[in-house]
């Protein structure tokens, strides 16, 4: 069975401001890395055009609105100091949101194995009525309420393993006693939240901050002991991952010193637990990682390990 991989040329429409670290080239470079031979297995999607109620299992219609309405005709329209949004803005984001419900559509209809969504803007920091950390709408958390309402699961577990804590995932399900958060995420460093003690509405949260410079061997003892024995307890039916690579040694905004084997050796054991759990079952999308190259190759060795299951 194979591994699809989502994304769309709307998601370079989405440009940010001269010198932003979330910018065109991120899907840039993943496409060219995801261009190698290796990858010609991969069946290539469209990320689609969500349908508004998506977008509603988790923001309000007022907020909605406001995104909408805050979209300029030209030039960038700021809605905080890290978070832009140009003309294109729109339909890159309801693509995003868009690409991660049709692929758990995908795998969960048993077409692929798992699935990888290359869009952007990411989605981890976008709270219930916030837009922030260069986010606007929470798209693992969008997929995992679809997964709930659509398909009728009772467990899904999102895996986040991006440098900065997705707060936003954490707000819009922290009431939601369906799903476990799970994250690993450089403590202290934006946004400030992902303290152990934030456990969630149903003790369904599961936080575990990283020094800075702890590298490898404190990420690979923090999964190993904590993260997937947690995961397992849960018995998911799905998991969802939050893949931000910018836990990597050359990225400019953190410092946790992961390499690229890290990623490789992260995405095998998430999809161990997978498939002891769920089939294997797994849909990853990307949010952060803003070293270009670092990028291009640690996303390739997590795409190279979904397409060997």
């Amino acid at each position: 069975m194979t591994t699809a991989y989502f994304s769309h040329a709307d998601c370079d429409l989405h440009i940010t401001p001269p010198g932003h670290p979330e910018q065109v080239a991120r899907l840039e470079f993943i496409r060219m890395a995801l261009s190698d031979a290796r990858f010609d297995g991969l069946l290539r999607k469209d990320a689609p055009i969500c349908d508004p109620s998506d977008i509603l299992r988790c923001h309000p219609q007022s907020y909605v609105s406001r995104v909408k309405q805050a979209i300029p005709n030209e030039g960038w329209n700021a809605l905080d100091g890290d978070t832009n949004v140009t003309v294109g803005s729109w339909d890159a984001a309801t693509r995003g949101v868009g690409a991660n419900v049709a692929a758990v559509d995908l795998v969960m209809s048993s077409e692929v194995k798992n699935a990888f969504v290359g869009c952007r803007p990411p989605g981890h920091h976008a709270e219930r009525e916030i837009a922030m950390g260069f986010c606007l709408f929470g798209n693992v958390a969008i997929a995992a309420k679809h997964t709930l309402d659509h398909h009728g699961l009772s467990r899904v577990a999102v895996i986040d393993f991006d440098v900065h804590h997705g707060n936003g995932t954490q707000d819009l399900l922290w009431d939601e006693d369906r799903v476990l958060f799970a994250s690993t995420h450089q403590m202290p460093l934006y946004p400030g939240s992902g303290a152990a003690h934030e456990t969630g509405a149903h003790e369904n949260v599961l936080n575990v901050p990283l020094a800075a410079n702890s590298g490898s061997h404190e990420m690979r003892r923090a999964y190993a002991d904590v993260i997937l024995p947690a995961v397992k307890a849960f018995a998911p039916e799905l998991i969802l991952v939050s893949a931000g690579f910018d836990a990597h040694r050359m990225d400019p905004l953190a410092n946790l010193n992961w390499t690229t084997e890290d990623f490789r050796w992260l995405t095998a054991q998430i999809c161990d637990v997978a498939e002891e759990c769920c089939d294997g079952r797994v849909v990853s999308t990307l949010e952060g990682g803003y070293d270009l190259n670092a990028l291009a190759a640690s996303v390739a060795a997590h795409v190279d390990v979904l397409m060997e299951r």
